[in-house]
């Protein structure tokens, strides 16, 4: 997507701000979704992506650039379902523990196992019991996320 055209300005590297704010805003008011006509919502978009890039002389240097290379931005990669993201994210674990902190890791889990087997013994058959081992559990679960290394791609 060129930027200029979505603004129908001209790529010229001696645009200043008030006429891209100007270009942005004509096209802003008779595009906008909110309109009583409905708008254009496309365009809308497209104007409002292209006045972020070009709203500052960094961006619109950047665009002309891009432009008079000839530069092409990637696809957008493919969406991932749901069941598959949950996927990734199981099997990147053992990697995620061995590359995070997996001593400290161990040290909580025997910390949780202590505590569940503590309950255990020293309150058994009462409804708390079950508590205990869920809470401790739950908690080398929400306090372990620290010790992991980040997930890929972060």
């Amino acid at each position: 997507m060129n930027p200029f055209t979505a603004l129908r300005l001209p790529a010229d590297p001696g645009l200043t701000d008030d006429q891209v704010r100007g270009a942005w805003r004509t096209i802003a008011a008779a595009t906008h979704p909110d309109r009583p006509d409905g708008g254009d919502p496309a365009a809308y978009t497209a104007a409002a992506a292209a006045y972020a890039q070009l709203r500052t002389p960094w961006g619109r240097s950047e665009a002309l650039a891009d432009l008079l290379a000839g530069y092409v931005p990637p696809p957008d990669p493919p969406a991932r379902t749901p069941a598959a993201a949950a996927w990734r994210a199981v099997v990147v674990i053992p990697a995620r523990i061995r590359h995070g902190r997996p001593g400290r890791l161990a040290a909580r889990a025997v910390i949780a196992a202590a505590i569940a087997l503590a309950g255990t013994y020293l309150i058994p058959g009462t409804p708390s019991e079950p508590a205990v081992a869920a809470g401790a559990a739950l908690w080398w679960v929400l306090t372990g996320r620290g010790d992991l290394a980040p997930p890929p791609g972060r």
